[in-house]
């Protein structure tokens, strides 16, 4: 028996490398290739799903979106809308209608991209007709329970109006006065401080004969957001801050009732903390929404604040519910990667089941996010879906009976996904990458569990390349995500597969400060960033050279944004690496506190401002240790980055290492922002790719490279 069982094995063991070798290895340019599943919206009865279809453009410097749908039985897709700006589809009550967003593809006479509106489509058949002519474009749409009308959110002015009706094309001045101190933010630029996000409604007329007016229900100078409708159609719910300066404070929102037709508002519920995704009750007298405390029993504000599910009655002046207090795990939270939808995205909310006593919404834990049902009264948790994978976007349902899901996969982007609910059974409905990816020799990572040096148990994942031979030592990339309070996990990641493809074995630990850990773990890194988390990365590495993958005098170090400064805070304290690549990253903490798109004013991260911490601030800023940086660093950044601006970071340490003459380099993007890796254009996404394996190449394999050389 033993024989014949081995005897299989290595015949199975055969097959698979046959398999293996009629495919090639994945390249960075397949990006161009690749496809992404965006927003799923499953109709009312169940029976079909709409989506958005992202692919990238035939010149490589952008992204076209169109809507797509599919029978919730199965079968061939088909294309609704012919894009290529089109996005965030959403059902009518009665199924027989989609709302969603149209941009026009031409730019407007500064050259500028021109804002989406309201589109109508019949599912009986027909062109798609423009609801709305808003002068600032339409975003967040919420169908009225009745389906006679929409409600939705603008920065448009009365005066904008004026402008249209009035043809007057006056240039405005492009002085900008600032008054506040968060004033502009990444990938949206600088904020017009006369301009808030404001709730409106528009009819919606059988048949459409033309552009409906619509009409402005808040005013003010707070924005709202996360727009529902009450039951009857009477109310409309939000959420807002409405503090003029809110940043000076530890993060809140709260959230408040208007009348459909408008008039003053009144405020439901507030936690100590910010509140996103509210989702109302069968019964319409309950709000379930997401949540997240700001302090703790141990600090007074936390760097961070594990999410939690919260219900609310829906009476002004009502005291919500925290309802997974004692589960200590990230309610609403995911797994990062590099292929999320780069365009037409939208947050998932929670659901309710037709009993109003189930709460279903996606939770992150240990790398994995899985949707779970939540009892409305007693909090229990119970798992809906599980596996290592990634639910990164649904929607339901109104009785939660059914419901679509987005999952992806370390060896898959991500398809779209039937659940039943009431037996849990998943059914898989698309394959869009399948006519790519059954080319490719794609492998799954290796997950394993190892000890830091204070006995903290650290998940990590390895992935190798796809023809790897046991014994054989590689050379090694250390991968560092950002955040710092975010986490990899199950899900699929360009970078990771490409580099393995090249012939290195890449390591992805989630360090302490981690999230999907639980609340302790994720806030041990607070007033100690970067710090621990360092040696956490150290004895990753060690272990990966004590299991017999890595040649240890062959490593790479390399991360972004918050990844990047522990990048740059690696070099400074070991010179065990041999090259790096540092993205988007910060080196001094003083100059990132007085620049950055966000602002460090309350102490999250540091006990008071710079001239109020001076010795902290520098004593965490990379920029502290440059000469004792002796590895070949590359530097990555976007030209348009808010977030982590190139002054606050890789100018400097260029500029430093310069000085120093020591090896270094700066790779800079015209026109990107921080989410360059994400959904920068995607010929920038493909050179970043080659930027960094050529510097690992050149230092860590010796071969002959010379872009980098002095001339």
């Amino acid at each position: 028996m033993h024989s014949r069982f081995l005897t299989l094995g290595v015949i199975a063991l055969a097959s698979m490398s046959a398999a293996a070798a009629d495919k090639r290895p994945i390249s960075e340019t397949d990006l161009y290739a690749f496809r992404w599943i965006a927003s799923p919206q499953i109709a009312p009865d169940g029976a079909k799903i709409v989506y958005t279809l992202v692919t990238v453009d035939s010149k490589h410097d952008n992204y076209e979106t169109s809507l797509w749908i599919v029978p919730s039985t199965g079968g061939l897709a088909r294309q609704l809308t012919s894009g290529p700006r089109d996005s965030s589809p959403r059902w009518s009550p009665d199924g027989h209608t989609l709302a969603f967003l149209r941009a026009p593809e031409q730019k407007d006479k500064d050259g500028k991209p021109q804002p989406p509106q309201i589109w109508l489509l019949s599912m009986d058949g027909g062109d798609a007709r423009a609801l709305t002519g808003i002068p600032k474009g339409a975003a967040d749409l919420s169908w009225a329970p009745d389906g006679r009308s929409i409600a939705f959110l603008s920065t448009t002015l009365p005066k904008d109006f004026d402008k249209k009706k009035d043809g007057n094309d006056d240039e405005e001045s492009d002085v900008r006065v600032i008054v506040k101190a968060a004033y502009r933010m990444n990938g949206e630029g600088y904020w017009d401080p006369d301009r808030h996000s404001h709730i409106w409604t528009v009819a919606v007329p059988h048949p459409l004969a033309a552009v409906e007016k619509a009409h402005q229900i808040t005013t003010g100078e707070f924005s709202e957001s996360d727009i529902i409708w009450s039951r009857d159609g009477s109310k409309i719910y939000f959420t807002s801050n409405r503090v003029p300066e809110p940043y000076y404070e530890p993060p809140h929102d709260e959230i408040y009732t208007v009348a459909a037709a408008g008039g003053e508002i009144a405020k439901v519920a507030a936690i100590d903390g910010p509140i996103r995704a509210i989702a109302l009750s069968p019964d319409g007298g309950r709000i379930a929404f997401i949540g997240s405390i700001n302090r703790g029993a141990d600090v007074p504000e936390r760097s961070y604040s594990q999410p939690d599910l919260f219900v609310t009655a829906v009476e002004p002046g009502s005291v919500p519910r925290n309802l997974t207090a004692a589960y200590d795990f990230d309610i609403g939270g995911g797994v990062g990667g590099d292929q999320a939808p780069p365009r037409g995205s939208g947050a998932s909310k929670p659901y309710w089941g037709a009993d109003g006593r189930g709460i279903f919404v996606g939770s992150a834990e240990e790398g994995r996010a899985n949707l779970k049902r939540i009892d409305a009264e007693s909090g229990k948790v119970e798992s809906l879906t599980s596996g290592d994978h990634d639910v990164f976007s649904y929607s339901a349902t109104p009785d939660g009976s059914k419901a679509a899901l987005l999952i992806s996969t370390p060896t898959n982007i991500g398809d779209l996904y039937l659940l039943d609910g009431a037996s849990g059974r998943l059914e898989q409905l698309t394959h869009i990458n399948a006519e790519l990816f059954d080319k490719l020799n794609l492998t799954p990572p290796e997950m394993f569990w190892y000890k830091s040096f204070d006995g903290r148990r650290i998940q990590a994942w390895v992935q190798r390349p796809p023809d790897f031979v046991p014994g054989k030592k590689y050379p090694l990339i250390l991968d560092i995500h950002g955040g710092p309070h975010a986490a990899y996990g199950y899900t699929f990641d360009h970078e990771f597969q490409w580099m393995a493809a090249k012939g290195y074995v890449v390591l992805y630990p989630n360090p302490r400060g981690s999230t999907s850990y639980g609340q302790d773990f994720g806030n041990i890194i607070q007033y100690h960033y970067p710090g621990d988390d360092f040696k956490d990365l150290m004895a990753g590495v060690d272990e990966s050279i004590a299991r017999g993958w890595v040649d240890p005098a062959k490593l790479g170090v390399t991360g972004g944004s918050g990844g990047g400064v522990l990048t740059n805070w690696t070099i400074g304290h070991t010179d065990r690496f041999k090259a790096a690549v540092s993205q988007r990253s910060i080196a001094d903490w003083r100059d990132f506190w007085y620049t950055a798109d966000f602002t460090l004013f309350t102490p999250f991260w540091f006990r008071g401002a710079p001239w109020e911490q001076e010795a902290d601030f520098k004593e965490r800023s990379p920029i502290t240790y440059v000469e004792k940086i002796a590895t070949p660093l590359m530097l990555i950044e976007g030209e348009s980055d808010m977030r982590t601006p190139p002054g606050a970071g890789g100018e400097q340490m260029f500029r430093a290492l310069k000085y120093l003459h020591k090896p270094v380099v700066m790779v800079r993007f015209p026109g990107e922002t921080h989410e360059l890796s994400r959904s920068g254009k995607p010929v920038h996404r493909v050179e970043r790719l080659q930027h960094i394996v050529a510097w690992f190449d050149k230092y860590l394999e010796g071969r002959e490279i010379h872009t980098y050389d002095v001339n």
